[in-house]
């Protein structure tokens, strides 16, 4: 027995939700928070950042004069007025909210994944029916899962908001700032929401919610640029939510007015999502998906083939994503080597040093920066590896490996991707990033040999995703875990004294520092040792389990 789906006669309107299609919508909001609650934790984790920057910036620019001279050079870097938007004055406050300013759309990005994850991978994967079977109505699945992103969202802006006034930092600019996330947070969670209805994959929801992410993160970008270098395109923020996040401009006019804008987006969108799910069959989407020809093409006859064809969108995503990153990097390596150089205590250098940097002024901030596209490149690999995951839990491998395939040959297809695909991101990033860093000629080589240094640790990651998932299937997704205490032990680890011991665990802490550090080969040619091994020991371990998993 299954929740009817019958959709409502074409040119009749849309019937209002009942109290009936709401059942259950407690009980599921409860679910959700119990199996979502390790990521949870990390997402209030991330809401401590705004204040360790507002403490930093302090101390690196403990005058008002410095902070204006700070801000002066920022105003004069288009590059980086696109990465955080505008800077609207040179307190701390307001130096702090535009540092954090890419944050909003790290949050939304967050809230839009868990929104799909619990309404279009349920239904993808039958739990939605079966669930549906039960007492529990037609929208409760698309309601709770709204509900609990906005309340963790809402959460996320108190604790900003506490932590910056525990700072010293004004209460009211801080409560702005706390807007500012929760604004990015809740529209897109309405986003991920409407896009789970429109399509009948979860790959197709996250495409759409994801590439609207995008788009509205660079329509932002340039109409804060144009605003910025007096052009007439300034009006274009207005059209993206990560606009309207930092259009509040906390600790400047703390324009709470803006909040009614993204308030009423948060409205539209959920309720046209709930219109749509009522109008739907379940298992089915506005957008019906292309049937393929009855036969595959000769290039897809293989486990390896089939691999690249469900890999290579991902991939090409992410090389577009690494290619902006490279140029943004490397545009405002010059900037930051001149505010380096005028930071006479160092406190600067100090910084990039805890970020992996070191060498000369242009040397530290491109090492920090490659530092930083090798833990990007980490999630990457991770992703990529637990594609295997994702193709067992679907029951899609069962289909595969019932014929000659054998399961080594279906994992390596996609392995490839996890190993490999790192590289070449880390290639890509080099590259841009040596394009605009004013001396392409004499960086492209030592960048590239840079992002290179850095693969066996992302390998490291990787391997710790495959032995996850040959010997405990169910502890798969603790490989983001894994890459979130790299992070967080490369961010705050050296700032906090913590053993070195501790840091090591991080493979990241024994790659070289590059480019301007010391090279050794040695602790390379270790962790891809280890990197191999824990594959190796990952793969026998597929071998000798059940599929699917119990």
């Amino acid at each position: 027995m299954s929740v009817s789906t019958r959709p409502a006669p074409a040119g009749t309107a849309t019937p209002a939700p009942r109290s009936s299609d709401l059942t259950g919508t407690g009980k599921l909001v409860r679910l959700i928070l119990r199996r979502d609650r390790w990521l949870l934790v990390w997402w209030l984790v991330l809401a401590l950042y705004p204040a360790s920057a507002a403490r930093s910036l302090d101390n690196l620019y403990p005058t008002a004069a410095d902070l204006q001279r700070f801000a002066d050079d920022m105003l004069a870097n288009s590059a980086l007025t696109a990465l955080y938007g505008q800077l609207h004055g040179a307190s701390l406050g307001e130096v702090t909210a535009w540092r954090i300013g890419s944050y909003p759309a790290i949050l939304g990005l967050l809230s839009l994944l868990v929104v799909i994850r619990h309404t279009r991978v349920e239904e993808a994967a039958g739990r939605r029916e079966l669930v549906g079977s039960t007492a529990v109505g037609r929208h409760a699945g698309l309601v709770a899962a709204l509900s609990v992103t906005f309340l963790i969202n809402i959460v996320v802006a108190l604790v900003i908001a506490a932590t910056l006034r525990g700072a010293g930092l004004p209460g009211a600019g801080s409560l702005a700032v706390g807007a500012q996330f929760a604004v990015g947070g809740c529209v897109f969670a309405a986003v991920g929401g409407l896009a789970a209805q429109l399509t009948t994959s979860p790959m197709a929801a996250r495409g759409i919610a994801l590439g609207t992410l995008g788009v509205t993160f660079l329509v932002r970008a340039l109409g804060d640029v144009s605003a910025v270098n007096g052009g007439a395109l300034g009006w274009l923020t207005w059209l993206s939510p990560i606009g309207w996040a930092q259009q509040i401009r906390a600790y400047d006019s703390n324009r709470w007015w803006v909040l009614l804008v993204a308030l009423a987006a948060v409205a539209v969108l959920s309720a046209t999502a709930v219109a749509v799910s009522a109008r739907r069959d379940i298992g089915s989407g506005v957008i019906d998906e292309r049937p393929g020809p009855a036969t595959a093409a000769p290039g897809l006859r293989s486990a390896g083939a089939l691999a690249r064809r469900l890999q290579r969108g991902s991939l090409l995503g992410w090389l577009v994503a690494f290619a902006v990153a490279g140029l943004l990097y490397g545009s405002v390596a010059r900037t930051v080597a001149d505010s380096i150089d005028d930071d006479g205590n160092g406190r600067l250098r100090d910084v990039l040093a805890r970020l992996g940097g070191t060498g000369a002024a242009v040397d530290a901030w491109l090492s920090a920066m490659m530092g930083l596209m090798a833990i990007l490149a980490a999630g990457y690999a991770i992703q990529a590896a637990r594609r295997l995951d994702a193709e067992e839990s679907g029951q899609r491998s069962e289909i595969l490996l019932a014929t000659a395939t054998g399961r080594l040959r279906w994992a390596a297809g996609h392995l490839v991707f996890a190993f490999v695909g790192p590289a070449l991101l880390l290639a890509v990033g080099a590259l841009a990033a040596a394009a605009t860093s004013g001396e392409a000629g004499r960086q492209t080589s030592r960048l590239l040999g840079a992002g290179l240094a850095q693969l066996p640790a992302v390998w490291v990651l990787a391997a710790v995703t495959v032995a996850l998932f040959g010997l405990l299937p169910r502890l798969a997704a603790a490989a983001w875990g894994a890459l979130a205490l790299c992070v967080l032990l490369g961010d705050v680890g050296a700032a906090l004294d913590l053993p070195q011991g501790l840091l090591d665990v991080s493979p990241f802490t024994h790659t070289p520092k590059l480019p301007g550090g010391d090279f050794s080969a040695m602790p390379l040619i270790v962790l891809t040792a280890v990197a191999v091994v824990v594959t190796a020991v990952g793969l026998t371990g597929l071998r000798r389990r059940d599929m699917p998993a119990n």
